[in-house]
């Protein structure tokens, strides 16, 4: 089974989902406070904050990596995708989102007329956990400085929370993916927009999802165009 691919004039059967052309309302997500270790991130430019990431040692996980993801791609771009976490792959070439899942990402940014040099690309975890695992507690909120500086830095119009992990930590939730996706939601304590799909590696394990990840990328393509 290759890649699926996401073509914008292709027609594709999807369930009914709540995504039609008059633009569904935006969520607010609770605000979540910002802790004293996130304040000299806050302040740090693109090259510092770099460095931090490259020498961190917040967390366990430093003992096992073998290099930082720390993200790639467009530094002023209008859409940034939030994943969840470096696999072995991207442990080992310090870049976010390849293998077959980063070219499924490649598939989908195409369907919307984009490259992956056009946007920015992130994770929730710049260091990979053992065995893939999801990311503990402690883990994500040693990160969370660095991701939400990056945020900041990139500004971008929209954000796309690629998987649960991601939609569960930026939008300070437990909701499935399948409840947060087709509609809007506010990044936590500001007014940038969020819109939740599933992952690519997922969509791999369960393809007959990706009709569902075409509706997500409909609605992603007519707020970025709005």
């Amino acid at each position: 089974m290759g890649i699926p691919r996401y073509r914008l004039r292709d027609r594709v059967e999807a369930e009914p989902v709540a995504v039609g052309e008059e633009v569904p309302p935006v969520e607010e997500a609770p605000a979540r406070p910002q802790d004293g270790a996130g304040d000299a991130v806050a302040r740090m430019d693109w090259q510092a904050l770099e460095a931090a990431v490259a020498g961190c040692r917040a967390c366990g996980l430093c003992k096992t990596r073998r290099n930082t993801v720390f993200g790639v791609g467009d530094r002023s771009a209008g859409l940034m995708i939030v994943g969840e976490a470096p696999g072995a792959e991207e442990d080992r070439k310090g870049e976010p989102f390849v293998g077959r899942a980063g070219m499924l990402l490649d598939n989908m940014l195409a369907a919307l007329g984009l490259q992956r040099q056009q946007v920015y690309i992130a994770n929730i975890l710049k260091c990979r956990p053992p065995g893939n695992r999801n990311p503990s507690v402690e883990e994500t909120a040693a990160c969370a400085p660095y991701l939400q500086r990056q945020i900041e830095l990139v500004a971008p119009r929209m954000i796309l929370a690629v998987g649960g992990v991601a939609a569960h930590n930026l939008l300070a939730t437990e909701e499935s993916v399948g409840r947060l996706r087709g509609r809007a939601h506010l990044l936590p304590g500001g007014s940038r927009e969020v819109l939740v799909t599933y992952h690519p590696a997922y969509l791999l394990r369960r393809p007959e999802e990706k009709a569902k990840a075409w509706a997500d990328l409909q609605l992603l393509a007519r707020r970025l165009r709005g």
